[in-house]
């Protein structure tokens, strides 16, 4: 598809602006901690927008949407268990790092259980965020190579470099206030998409519900207590593991505390953006079920979907099986797909149907550029920052000056954007790209939960139980992860989401039984 003019103006439009405002602070940067956290310079609600808009990713455009296409809402139950996270993370977490005041969320874990702690969390994070990078990336190159034909591997380069040119200059300041524009241009460009869906549905939006009921699309799961599969319960405890990780101990969140104000400030942030994201999930959810009605309105449209999903995937392919024509090995492939099977390419067909009036493709697709970007921004800069304050100023030069400590800040967050879009390119060609974050962020960041909790919550617990605990919890993870491809008598009987709740759990209350046993071994 060509898209019209006035649809590519708007997009090169909204991602100069972007670019040339996030740059715009690059004064405004004079040191490595204005880079880093430019301390106490932002009211809550502004730096709850930023927490909204890292939620917001293209990873919501492409794969919440995608999700409730294929599926139902089992995904959604992940935003219920938001409000009981950050009760918990307000009262406890936010006191305690603006207390402390160390910029660098894994510096207790080295006061705490020594140097490798710090380092072992550090990679656990570091792998988070590449991943992350990764989805994210790949969520706008889907966009807009079924939107434009362009080449996966291009955009994804192109995105890269531009989201990290603007990081590097940007800073910490640029990152709060051009993610609350961006999260404005990203719920407008969600409200948009949802009217056109509706308006133009055959039968209207009584058709649309009528659809959508009848094949149980606003299904929250089963709420049987099965844990091996994506019950109701299984995605509410991998939320409520995954947002205390995400509000008590994730860098991209603990960094932002310190731009608040006051305490105060910095826990009305998290209320505001944390529930805020509740409603606003909703609404994608309920975009991609819309969708589905939509298309199941149209079979000849569905089929289409179907059509150039097959032929996208062929693509380079110049054999065909002997016997056989090449339409119909692309019939045959286009039989066995499921909605499932293309969910995650739905949104951007649909957007280049020309079902959407001229401009609205345009806007709709800076909404999910500008969503990628305040979210890659976050990624971007947290993770410089750690590998400033964890790896360089402990190890390399702990006497490094303001000017050394920016300059390396920036080189580091061109590594990470470079390592992050070298990730993307890699993960060309998965199914689903939120299922693929879930399982990628519950091993990495179920290897780190249960040891911060261990930390924060054992006061006696020592470094040797630090470690078993760490050891055993890994195994875990190792044993959920690679259950399918285990023999059957070995294989575990959790679904794989439940890795970070089963590995969290198991590594607390390892640490908790080793604490006790030592303490008895003493007083005996």
């Amino acid at each position: 598809m060509n898209l019209p003019l006035v649809d590519l103006a708007i997009i090169a439009v909204s991602i100069i602006a972007i670019v040339i405002f996030g740059s715009s602070f690059v004064r405004k940067n004079r040191s490595s901690t204005d880079f880093m956290v430019a301390k106490n310079f932002a009211p809550g609600w502004v730096i709850g927008l930023s927490y909204l808009g890292t939620y917001l990713s293209s990873n919501t455009f492409i794969g919440v949407v995608g999700m409730s296409f294929g599926m139902n809402w089992n995904y959604f139950v992940f935003s219920l268990a938001i409000p009981i996270a950050i009760l918990i993370c307000s009262k406890y977490f936010i006191p305690f790092y603006r207390n402390g005041g160390e910029i660098s969320a894994y510096t207790h874990m080295e006061k705490r259980f020594g140097v490798w702690a710090r380092i072992y969390c550090v990679v656990c994070y570091l792998l988070i965020q590449f991943s992350r990078i990764a989805t994210i990336t790949l969520g706008v190159a889907i966009a807009l190579n079924g939107l434009t034909g362009w080449s996966m591997a291009s955009i994804i380069i192109v995105s890269g470099v531009l989201i990290t040119s603007y990081t590097v200059m940007g800073g910490m300041k640029a990152l709060i206030w051009t993610e609350a524009i961006q999260t404005a241009i990203i719920f407008l460009g969600a409200v948009l998409l949802l009217v056109v869906i509706l308006v133009d549905i055959p039968g209207g939006a009584d058709n649309a519900f009528k659809i959508a009921i009848e094949n149980s699309k606003f299904s929250l799961g089963s709420f049987k207590l099965s844990f091996s599969e994506s019950t109701f319960w299984v995605v509410f405890l991998y939320g409520l593991f995954m947002n205390i990780k995400a509000f008590g101990f994730d860098q991209t969140y603990v960094q932002r505390y310190h731009t608040a104000k006051s305490d105060k400030e910095a826990r009305k942030s998290l209320w505001f953006g944390g529930m805020l994201y509740v409603p606003v999930s909703a609404l994608f959810f309920f975009i991609g079920t819309m969708l589905f009605s939509y298309y199941q309105a149209q079979p000849e449209l569905l089929n289409d979907l179907k059509h150039k999903s097959v032929i996208a995937s062929m693509k380079g392919q110049v054999t065909v099986d002997e016997g056989t024509t090449f339409d119909t090995m692309v019939n045959e492939k286009m039989t066995s797909l499921t909605i499932p099977d293309v969910a995650d390419q739905a949104l951007p067909h649909f957007m280049g149907s020309g079902k959407l009036p001229v401009g609205a493709a345009g806007f709709i697709i800076a909404a999910i550029i500008a969503a990628a970007m305040s979210t890659l921004s976050v990624c971007l800069n947290s993770s410089s920052t750690v590998f400033y304050e964890d790896i360089y100023k402990r190890y390399l030069r702990p006497k490094a000056t303001d000017k050394e400590g920016l300059a390396v800040l920036r080189i580091a967050t061109v590594l990470v954007g470079a390592i992050g879009t070298g990730f993307a390119l890699s993960m060309v060609g998965i199914q689903s790209i939120l299922a693929a974050w879930w399982q990628l962020t519950g091993i990495f960041g179920g290897a780190m939960l249960g040891l911060f909790l261990l930390g924060f919550i054992v006061k006696n617990a020592d470094k040797a139980t630090a470690i078993i605990s760490v050891v055993v919890g890994v195994l875990v993870i190792l044993w959920i992860t690679l259950s399918p491809k285990l023999p059957e008598y070995l294989q575990s009987p959790f679904h794989t989401y439940m890795s970070v709740v089963i590995s969290t759990l198991t590594m607390f209350l390892v640490g908790l039984a080793v604490s006790q046993f030592k303490n008895m071994k003493i007083l005996k």
